[in-house]
C-alpha cells in the first residue's frame, strides 16, 4: 500500500506555512494552513528537528516517532487533507514515553 504521506520539499512552502497558524505543546509546535499547487489526496506534513537537540541518531529517532503517529492518526482520526503541516519537535520529546506524545498530538491534531 502506498503511503499517503508526502513532505514538503520547496522553502517558499516552509516560508508560508511557518507565516499560517501555528499550535504549540510540550512536545512539539505545528504550524498548518492551505497551500497553493498542493495535492488534496494526499497528506502533505514534514517532521523538523533542531541541531540543538542531540546528534543524527537522536534527531532522526523523533522524525520516526513523529511518522509513526502520524500513521496512526491518519487511520484513526480525521485529519484535513486539504492543509500543509509543519511539525516541529522540541527537545523535552526525546526523553518524555510515546504513548504520552502519542496522545498530546492526537489531541492537537484533532483541534486543527
Amino acid at each position: 500500500m502506498k503511503s499517503k504521506i508526502l513532505a514538503l520539499s520547496k522553502n517558499e512552502e516552509f516560508k508560508n506555512l511557518l507565516k499560517k497558524k501555528k499550535i504549540s505543546n510540550k512536545y512539539v509546535t505545528i504550524f498548518f494552513g492551505k497551500l497553493a499547487n498542493k495535492n488534496k489526496n494526499k497528506f502533505n506534513i514534514s517532521f523538523v528537528t533542531k541541531k540543538k537537540i542531540g546528534n543524527a541518531v537522536k534527531r532522526n529517532k523523533i522524525k520516526r516517532r513523529l511518522r509513526n503517529i502520524v500513521n496512526d492518526a491518519i487511520k484513526n482520526i480525521t485529519l484535513r487533507f486539504d492543509y500543509s503541516y509543519l511539525v516541529i519537535a522540541k527537545p523535552t520529546m526525546l526523553n518524555n514515553n510515546y504513548t504520552i506524545i502519542k496522545e498530546t498530538l492526537f489531541r492537537d491534531l484533532e483541534r486543527i
